[in-house]
């Protein structure tokens, strides 16, 4: 049980219990944050769920208080399950232990936090990352290196600089991060699409536009896609690597969720690079603390300057404090020893949706679930209605969103619902699925 689940048991528990009484004022978000050893946003998270169930209300400067309604019964309480959020699951990231390295961070770097420092980020995190990135099989030297914060900053950097090879377009899988789409909108880059589909990537179609489109370089997410979850196998992506060295195309690999992987065999793209063509970007957003907005970019040698440049007139410099703290996190072994137990509930939350999915057959869709991640997909065979089935499951307060911002205009498809677990127990997963594909089941029965 996750901790906001606790902290709305453990409500409901005084309520009936009369220990909290209509109109009185609820126990406060400190309080109810040092009883269940959890962050402040957890227990605002919590209240937020009773809010929306009507349970309790919010006075604004003074705090929660029980709504006054007779006819309320704690036992039919719903709680919410959400399959749209790409947050990570905030119960089980590991907030105090990282209170304490921030603590420490602040006494080994406070001459620095005063002063600016360099737009390509802390030494010792630089130092830090080198061998963490060799667990991963990304061999780089120090001056590869760049700190940034959170990958948008990267990704927004990359979209926005020049290239070496004078190339001007970006080449994007569909359906892609909306992230990406959105930074190349806002900084009016030429985007060119191309589809990947659940089976593989065209790589005869990638080939020509490689060879006609002008491309500066290709973003892809060739490890638990977001937000298809599918990942390329190794020889895909040696595939992909040789195209790129051939038509002097770069890549940009976001590998946001290297660190859930569950295969002793799956290597990222720059394992691969032998022509300087990889650029590698790693997010520490989902598994650790999404307010970190801390993220290292691997870049080749004839990128550096540019980039350097770029990110220096971007902020001057990364906050020294959250790299000081990261610094610390990863060299003490937490972060090792936590990453484990985030692998592991991931997978488990994949299994649990592998299960209940079989439970209920309906011959008008097909799974795309894979080994771990965040996010896997329904794809619809028969043609549904998303807007429908999204207010149908709101009414379950089960909640699901389409896929649009995921698309360029020309490749919109509205034949896949994407359905993340990244903020939801087995227990929601099982409940929700089940709600879920009854739902479909009477679409289908209807039309």
């Amino acid at each position: 049980m996750s901790k906001y689940e606790a902290i709305i048991n453990f409500i409901n528990y005084e309520i009936n219990n009369k220990n909290i009484t209509y109109g009185e004022k609820m126990p406060t978000i400190r309080e109810l944050s040092e009883k269940f050893n959890c962050s402040k946003q957890t227990v605002v998270h919590a209240y937020e769920i009773m809010q929306k169930n009507h349970i309790i209300y919010s006075r604004p400067q003074s705090g929660y208080y029980l709504i006054d309604k007779k006819e309320l019964y704690i036992n039919d309480f719903n709680k919410i399950i959400d399959f749209s959020s790409g947050s990570p699951d905030e119960s089980i990231l590991d907030y105090k232990e990282f209170q304490h390295c921030l603590n420490q961070a602040i006494e080994i770097h406070k001459a620095t936090l005063f002063n600016y420092s360099s737009p390509k980020g802390l030494p010792d995190l630089i130092f830090t990352l080198k061998t963490y990135f060799e667990n991963y099989q990304i061999f780089c030297s120090l001056d590869d290196i760049y700190i940034t914060s959170g990958s948008q900053q990267a990704i927004n950097i990359l979209c926005s600089m020049p290239f070496p090879n004078g190339k001007s377009n970006v080449l994007v899988e569909q359906p892609t991060y909306h992230g990406t789409l959105k930074a190349l909108e806002t900084t009016k880059t030429p985007i060119i699409g191309i589809e990947r589909k659940f089976d593989s990537l065209d790589l005869k179609e990638l080939e020509k536009k490689f060879a006609y489109g002008n491309i500066k370089c290709f973003y892809t997410i060739p490890r638990f896609s977001n937000p298809l979850g599918i990942s390329y196998t190794n020889n895909e992506k040696k595939q992909i690597i040789m195209l790129a060295e051939k038509y002097d195309v770069y890549i940009v690999e976001d590998d946001y969720l290297a660190d859930l992987e569950i295969k002793n065999n799956s290597y990222p793209m720059y394992y691969t690079d032998t022509s300087s063509k990889v650029i590698y970007i790693k997010s520490f957003s989902k598994i650790l603390l999404p307010g970190l907005r801390i993220a290292a970019v691997v870049l080749p040698k004839l990128l550096r300057n540019t980039f350097e440049e770029y990110k220096k007139w971007t902020d001057l410099n990364t906050s020294v404090l959250s790299q000081g703290a990261l610094d610390i996190y990863i060299k003490s072994g937490i972060f090792n020893s936590n990453n484990k137990t985030i692998r592991t509930t991931y997978s488990e939350r994949m299994d649990a949706l592998r299960k209940v999915s079989s439970e209920i057959i309906l011959p008008q869709i097909k799974w795309h679930i894979p080994d771990t991640g965040f996010y896997s997909c329904i794809e619809f065979l028969n043609n549904i209605n998303i807007d429908w089935l999204i207010k149908e499951c709101d009414k379950k307060d089960i909640l699901i969103k389409g896929m649009d911002n995921a698309y360029l205009k020309d490749y919109f498809n509205g034949d896949i619902l994407k359905i993340s677990v990244g903020n939801c127990s087995t227990s929601d997963i099982e409940n929700g699925i089940h709600e879920l594909l009854k739902i479909i089941q009477i679409y289908y029965n209807n039309i």
